[in-house]
């Protein structure tokens, strides 16, 4: 049985929640931006550009609030090297969000404005019993951002803005088996990230009614857990003593990401957008655990990652049907960080691309919905037993994964 029988049955799936962008960077902040392939630095459609490009944000006439909120529903399968048999795994939805509130003088120069959101993430549950359980058997990696924002036009093609980006709740849950001479035991990592700042800024032009230009910066956030709990369960009194570890810190980093972007406006009622952005991944070296006390002997586990930057490419549009109503259609591609042979359970990543579509519809003068859908359909990934010798990176399993991602969204606007 091959990996697209699998994916096209009913059961035995590989289930979890990969992020929409690559690594475990989620870009589902706007539900309007989410409709048009996730462009929106070189646009200036609402609040959410306070994510996008804070410069943006002075030219977005209306002020006004906004929530929005995503279901991820993932199709995940693996099937280890010189097998053909598709593992139970288990199923799981997250559910990304973003809230953004922005104010200014009506005819002012400058708005400002709060936004939340959660740019990075990841949850993926595994089978009982497969055959990466040494590796890893669960993941659940959390994080929020609160960005204040201010943005000021200098003039009225020209308009710059800033946010302090605050990394106001992360957490991790790690698990993993443990083997044993005579059995698996098991192992969890629990524990909260710290706080930390970084910022977001952008420079927003526009040098007439048809054309918009745009360029952002989001700085790297090392998401950084010290204190965390470890607990074993399943390992025999025999063996106990070589587990001794009660307490664990470790360091993930959030990297930085640049993007450009751009806006046409042919007529008052269509307009595109075409957005690159380049994320920093080569941050991501390794992934280490530090321990207070030894397990097996060691202190400190540390496992390759040597993730390389990468880029996505974005473009869509929307169309004013309507007064009431507007249509939107994009896509993407998005390069995969992950190098051939560093695949990892956690992490199961593949090159890209997407399909996005949305609508809008105004209600009355002040409140409108939006609702958006991504199918997010990820490439074959194999890496085999030679490629992790030759790597070193032996602490993984040899296999095929393949992922299909479906992200429905919707958003309540009220403008005043």
């Amino acid at each position: 049985m091959n990996l697209r029988t699998l994916l096209l049955a009913g059961g035995a799936l590989l289930s979890g929640t990969a992020a929409s962008a690559g690594g475990y960077q989620v870009s589902l902040a706007g539900i309007k931006n989410n409709g048009m392939g996730g462009v929106g630095v070189g646009l200036s459609l609402d609040q959410a550009a306070m994510f996008y490009n804070p410069g943006a944000l002075a030219m977005v006439r209306e002020r006004g609030v906004q929530l929005g909120g995503n279901l991820t529903f993932a199709r995940n399968a693996f099937v280890a090297e010189g097998s053909n048999t598709q593992r139970e795994l288990r199923n799981s939805v997250v559910t990304p969000f973003s809230l953004f509130a922005g104010y200014g003088p009506e005819e002012g120069k400058f708005r400002a404005g709060i936004a939340v959101y959660t740019p990075f993430g990841s949850k993926l549950q595994y089978a009982e019993g497969w055959e990466g359980r040494t590796s890893l058997t669960d993941i659940d990696l959390k994080s929020v951002f609160v960005q204040p924002t201010f943005s000021y036009a200098l003039t009225d093609q020209l308009s710059v803005g800033a946010g302090l980006v605050v990394l106001a709740y992360g957490a991790v849950n790690l698990q993993r088996d443990v083997p044993l001479p005579d059995s698996y035991g098991h192992i969890e990592l629990d524990g909260k990230a710290k706080t930390k700042l970084g910022y977001n800024a952008g420079i927003f032009f526009k040098p007439s009614t048809k054309l918009t230009l745009g360029i952002s910066y989001r700085s790297k956030i090392d998401a950084q857990v010290e204190d965390g709990d470890v607990t074993f369960t399943n390992i025999s009194p025999t063996f106990a003593p070589r587990f001794q570890a009660t307490k664990f810190a470790a360091t993930l980093p959030l990297p930085a990401t640049t993007s450009i972007g751009l806006g046409l406006m042919p007529t008052d009622k269509l307009t595109f957008g075409v957005d690159i952005n380049y994320v920093n991944w080569s941050a991501y070296r390794t992934l280490e655990f530090n321990f207070d006390q030894p397990i097996n002997g060691s202190t400190v586990s540390s496992s390759k990652r040597y993730y390389q930057d990468a880029f996505t490419f974005r473009v869509g549009g929307q169309y004013k049907v309507t007064d009431a109503f507007t249509a939107r259609i994009g896509g993407a591609y998005d390069n995969s960080p992950v190098k051939n042979g560093y695949v990892t359970p956690e992490t199961p990543d593949a090159d890209r691309i997407s399909g996005t579509a949305g609508v809008s519809y105004a209600v009355n003068e002040h409140f409108s919905v939006d609702v958006s859908t991504q199918f997010v359909s990820l490439k074959k990934r194999s890496q085999t037993a030679q490629d992790l010798q030759n790597n070193q990176t032996t602490d993984r399993v040899a296999g095929t994964y393949k992922t299909n991602i479906v992200i429905p969204g919707l958003g309540l606007n009220y403008t005043f």
